[in-house]
């Protein structure tokens, strides 16, 4: 079996709207070796889609195919738990087609879940109707825990902050999807028909990419180009299986 192979996006493959040096020769030669590979990301905005034209706007070809976000990882999580069911979801496309993709309807009346995603545009009313929701029964789930986002402009509120506001108003806590939760790991392994000892995880983030990885039993490569420095790897109770400067060097480590 070929090994397999996951990427972590954002300070790995690019910095903002721009490529990290070697991103566009290391998807190249995953795709002249014909390895399986999904580039992953907390991100829920976007659908696949989506991200690819992204990408390929900064030189990066990357099919819709290879890109698992988690919006996906969350779908494909409700859709296992509860067939056909129902979801007041906070959130844009990239969240809301992943659902009507599995079948969900999409209501505020009586939801099985409420579901909190990543946008540009969190309201005062889209939360308070998530909380009377969730006071009266619907189950709490988030697509990522990470609390900040970057942008162009500087950090912006992320879902593991708004999620933190409706705990504080409820007391139920929400249930998230990805990164770190090795679920979507194991999520993207099956998308792909690849399992955990033959595949490796890369990230630039130790909370994340590399607890997953590691969680999910794969082998992990830290590359500094991100969040993670060479100094801060030690105050982690845990290690990659290796450190790497960026991901043009772990090119000539890909095997077909």
């Amino acid at each position: 079996m070929s090994k397999a192979y996951l990427s972590d996006m954002d300070g790995v493959l690019i910095r903002g709207s721009r490529t990290i040096p070697g991103a566009v020769e290391f998807v190249e030669k995953l795709k002249s070796v014909d390895a399986p590979f999904l580039v992953l990301t907390n991100n829920s905005r976007f659908t696949p889609r989506d991200h690819q034209a992204r990408l390929q706007a900064i030189g990066l070809n990357i099919e819709a195919k290879n890109i698992f976000t988690s919006a996906l990882a969350t779908a494909r999580f409700l859709d296992a738990q509860r067939p056909h069911g129902s979801a007041y979801v906070i959130g844009e496309a990239g969240l809301t087609t992943a659902l009507h993709e599995i079948g969900y309807v999409l209501t505020e009346h009586s939801p099985d879940y409420v579901v909190l995603g990543e946008t540009n545009s969190y309201s005062f009313e889209q939360l308070t109707t998530a909380i009377r929701l969730i006071e009266a029964g619907s189950r709490f789930i988030a697509t990522n825990p990470d609390v900040v986002g970057p942008t162009e402009h500087g950090i912006v509120m992320a879902c593991g902050a708004v999620a933190a506001m409706i705990t504080a108003a409820t007391g139920i806590h929400a249930y998230f999807v990805g990164k770190p939760n090795p679920l979507m790991m194991r999520s993207a392994l099956r998308a792909i028909g690849a399992h955990s000892e033959n595949a490796v995880m890369i990230g630039d983030r130790m909370d994340t990419d590399i607890l997953s990885g590691l969680e999910s039993g794969m082998q992990t490569i830290l590359v500094l180009t991100g969040v993670t420095t060479a100094d801060a790897v030690d105050r982690f109770p845990y290690k990659p299986s290796m450190i790497l400067n960026s991901i043009a060097d772990v090119i000539a480590m890909v095997e077909g």
